[in-house]
């Protein structure tokens, strides 16, 4: 019996696969799937109890399924961390590693729902849970108040994706094929780029308009600031159904890789069932939920005891942690000169949260009465628009070399220097409250 008969049977499904389409291969369910293992198809086969075998396949296929599953302990142990007192700096690091895995199981377990579903259901199912760390963690931010953690997480994502993961994609793909010449197709990378700088433009109009009044001589006001705010974060929501419908129905060609990811093709059906797959999802969904509380809610501490800024931690340490798995697929497949699949995780992944998740958290932000703008400081605006602009002109020609992805690199590390010594107005606040808590101030544990 195989894998898939297994399956169906273990979840009262019986079909025929071989006739329904298959789910669109895009380059984040490819990537995702570098750090999965081959499991024993025969594991649990012998027992008796249909229930006890559906349990111990779904714990192979989803718990041991990635080369990553070591990191799942962090998950206890940041648990045991919260409620016995160890530390908040240890509950931020240990919940920050915990989040690693699920992000990828996360992947996992939307692609096998997608085998259900059908190509266009899976697809935007795909596209919507690609960023699900993130959204979750910006969620409890918003109700927590800490709109500039927000911020500084969003932000820190769409940079990573720009700068870390698409430059050292380039770079080590360009080292690993010193003898060939990288070509990639431009055209999806042109569409990406297009939405990033509609995205950048809608950040910058508050710091625009605020930058002229005072010229003039007048004050600048909040509520025209929102109410702009909220204007482009519609406008920007509208333009991401457009671009799902580009992606997704007349230009789907563009965005499916056509690339398999293993040459025996043993990932083509699914290895679980859909009621299995969708509960193990809303499970790991809450999981992420609570890891993300506890990054929220002791984020501060772990900037006061480690003496370092909180934009620092949120723009640069939590995008790197949250999305490794992701991003170490796109470096893999740069290095097997598979540089198409490479942009479409990096440059997909940042236009999602650019023209996606930022616009939506404004929009949630409005209905529960709290006032988030798209307002960005001179260094953050600035960041942020000059990277996209590079990325832009590091791609214009279709080709890649090392140098290009090395350029990327270094401007990554001047923007994560500039956080880390110059603190933003919230890490100054912190510093200060830090200081009347405890006689040692910011140093203080």
């Amino acid at each position: 019996m195989g894998s898939n008969e297994a399956c169906d049977l273990e979840n009262g499904i019986v079909n025929d696969s071989s006739n329904e389409p298959k789910p669109i291969k895009t380059a984040h369910s490819l990537s995702s799937s570098l750090l999965r293992k081959k499991s024993d198809v025969v594991l649990g086969l012998n027992i008796r109890s249909s229930l006890a075998r559906r349990i111990l396949r779904n714990l192979q296929e989803v718990i041991f399924g990635t080369r990553i599953c070591i990191l799942f302990l962090a998950i206890p142990l940041s648990i045991v961390a919260k409620y016995q007192n160890f530390g908040r700096p240890w509950v931020f690091a240990l919940s920050l590693i915990g989040l690693a895995p699920l992000a990828e199981r996360v992947s996992f377990l939307t692609e096998q729902i997608a085998y259900y579903t059908g190509p266009t259901v899976g697809g935007l199912l795909n596209a919507t849970c690609g960023n699900a760390t993130e959204l979750i963690i910006a969620i409890f931010a918003l109700c927590q108040g800490k709109i500039a953690v927000l911020k500084y997480s969003l932000l820190g994502s769409v940079l990573s994706n720009l700068l870390l993961v698409l430059g050292s994609s380039l770079f080590c793909g360009g080292l690993a094929n010193l003898s060939k010449e990288q070509k990639f197709d431009r055209s999806q990378a042109d569409v990406n780029i297009l939405l990033l700088l509609l995205g950048v433009f809608c950040h910058s109009l508050p710091l625009f308009s605020q930058y002229t009044v005072e010229t003039a001589g007048r004050t600048s006001s909040a509520s025209s600031v929102l109410l702009l705010s909220r204007v482009s974060s519609i406008v920007l929501l509208v333009a991401y159904i457009a671009y799902m419908f580009f992606q997704l129905k007349t230009h789907q060609q563009l965005f499916d890789s056509g690339e398999e990811p293993d040459e025996n093709g043993e990932d083509e059906h699914a290895v679980i069932g859909f009621w299995s797959a969708f509960s193990w999802l809303v499970g790991m969904t809450a999981v992420i939920a609570l890891l993300s509380e506890y990054v929220v809610g002791t984020i501060e501490a772990a900037s006061i005891s480690w003496g370092i800024p909180i934009s620092f931690l949120s723009i640069i340490l939590l995008p790197i942690v949250g999305n490794a798995a992701e991003h170490a697929g796109s470096i893999i497949f740069a290095y097997k000169n598979k540089l198409d699949i490479s942009l479409g995780v990096a440059l997909g992944s940042a236009t999602q949260i650019s023209i996606f998740l930022v616009p939506l958290c404004v929009i949630v932000a409005w209905i529960m009465h709290i006032k988030m703008d798209l307002s960005l400081s001179i260094l953050e605006t600035g960041s942020l628009a000059v990277s996209v602009l590079i990325v832009a002109f590091t791609l214009q020609d279709g080709s890649s070399h090392y140098m290009k992805g090395g350029v990327l690199l270094f401007v990554y590390m001047v923007i994560a220097t500039s956080f880390l010594v110059l603190p933003s107005q919230t890490d100054q606040a912190n510093l200060i409250g830090s200081r009347l808590e405890s006689p040692v101030g910011y140093s203080a544990a």
